[in-house]
């Protein structure tokens, strides 16, 4: 395809994300089309030289890669069926979020239709797409991919791409929100317990910032443990963790705060110490995860 035709781009969701892409692409000199399902928030992009589209059917129509950024593939999908646009030629590419068995399904509609599937998972907040620091994960296939790689590219970073499974960038994206998600509750609660033994938060922030910056150094250890399939515990157990579990929950508990999700992790541990891994690393505890 020539530079002409992957200059075209249309933009189907306006929200923050969705915003934060069509200015991208803008800002990259592609001549981008926009739609949203709920009017009134094109008038910013337009005054950039974003063409508004007034229908779905209309903005497919005027691009052969048509990014869409709505809340769900649920959304999606009422978006999608409801154009009657001809989708024959295109590519659509789904920056939205969830499932992978989702992201295949919609695959699989998607080669119904005569239409190339890309699924992508943005792993950076909105001020950081058209940015060195803006990261897109994509999946499904890979020829669909080299051809509106340049296009993509104005969304920062590399692009990445990573199979043709058209739900491995949501598997990827699943499991890091997965590790985010329990991050958040982690800081969530670290913050009320600081604050039921009368610890200022700007007290703790540092300290907390501390435990974070470990963080990196065992991802990387327990992603070669894992990888290898040997846990040495030279640098900590799964035993010594049962211990220290043990206190922040009792100490919680004293305190009436919820304890779910530190008894979950005592739970996880307590099971792969009763399983003979006590001396075992910690990476060894993702292979005792219950089904």
């Amino acid at each position: 395809m020539t530079e002409t035709t992957t200059s075209q781009v249309t933009v189907l969701g306006l929200g923050p994300m969705g915003t934060a892409l069509a200015a991208a692409f803008l800002a990259a000199g592609h001549r981008t089309t926009i739609w949203n399902r709920t009017p009134g928030r094109t008038a910013a992009l337009a005054e950039r030289g974003a063409t508004p589209a007034d229908t779905a059917a209309a903005a497919v129509a005027a691009s052969p890669l048509v990014v869409a950024c709505v809340r769900d593939y649920a959304a999606l999908r009422t978006v999608l069926t409801g154009t009657g646009a001809d989708w024959t030629g295109r590519t659509l590419a789904n920056l939205g979020s969830g499932r992978p068995d989702e992201a295949r399904a919609l695959a699989a509609w998607a080669g119904a239709q005569r239409l190339g599937y890309l699924d992508g998972a943005i792993l950076t907040p909105t001020p950081t797409i058209g940015t060195a620091a803006g990261t897109v994960l994509y999946s499904g296939p890979e020829e669909s991919f080299a051809v509106h790689r340049p296009t993509l590219a104005a969304l920062g970073g590399r692009p990445a791409y990573l199979d043709a499974d058209p739900g491995r960038a949501a598997a990827y994206e699943m499991a890091l929100l997965d590790l985010f998600a329990t991050a958040v509750h982690g800081v969530a609660h670290s913050f009320a317990l600081a604050r039921a033994e009368r610890i200022a938060p700007t007290d703790l922030a540092p300290y907390a910032r501390g435990i974070g910056g470990l963080l990196p150094e065992m991802i990387d250890r327990a992603a070669r443990q894992l990888q290898a399939g040997e846990f040495p515990g030279e640098v900590s157990t799964i035993g010594s963790a049962a211990a220290t579990i043990r206190h922040v929950a009792e100490t919680a508990r004293a305190h009436e705060l919820d304890t779910g999700a530190l008894d979950a992790v005592r739970a996880l541990v307590d099971r792969a110490v009763a399983a003979g891994h006590g001396g075992a690393g910690l990476g060894r505890l993702a292979l005792s995860v219950p089904r």
